[in-house]
């Protein structure tokens, strides 16, 4: 187990660990804008960012069993289940159950979620046109690799 000293680190020297300066607090702000920007412009579909991250995954491969969304997206299965209730409300999915384990319930698209991915690309693209506005490629690849770090280290 590691353990850090009280006195090996002095908050004085390092203002980088205080928010608004430290990188979780900052990046915690970005989040927070991100997600508001995001559902501000899902809202006219009657959608959220999470129902956007669970039609990038039905695009990607339509049918999915329930548990496979939820392993793609790292989600447990009542916070999902209740994401699919509402987007099969809204006409985006319908659920079937599996025909060779019926125990399985699969996650498919109707016409509807099908021609978001016509449309919803767009919406990601301008915000994240807006969001990285003046920031040079190389920095924002940069920032991704170590986003990408970080989250390794930590898991």
């Amino acid at each position: 187990m590691n353990s850090i000293s009280i006195e090996s680190v002095s908050l004085a020297s390092r203002p980088e660990l205080r928010a608004p300066h430290s990188t979780g607090y900052r990046i915690k702000l970005l989040s927070q804008l991100l997600y508001r920007k995001f559902s501000d412009r899902l809202e006219p579909f009657g959608l959220t960012p999470f129902h956007w991250l669970v039609l990038c995954c039905l695009w990607q491969e339509d049918g999915l069993p329930t548990s496979g969304i939820g392993e793609k997206l790292q989600q447990v299965g009542g916070t999902l289940t209740g994401v699919l209730d509402r987007m099969e409300e809204r006409g985006f999915v319908r659920r079937a159950k599996d025909p060779v384990d019926r125990r399985i319930c699969r996650i498919w698209l109707t016409d509807s979620g099908k021609d978001l991915e016509d449309i919803l690309p767009q919406v990601v693209a301008d915000l994240h046109a807006q969001t990285w506005a003046g920031v040079p490629a190389q920095a924002q690849a940069q920032f991704s690799q170590s986003l990408n770090q970080a989250i390794a280290n930590l898991s």
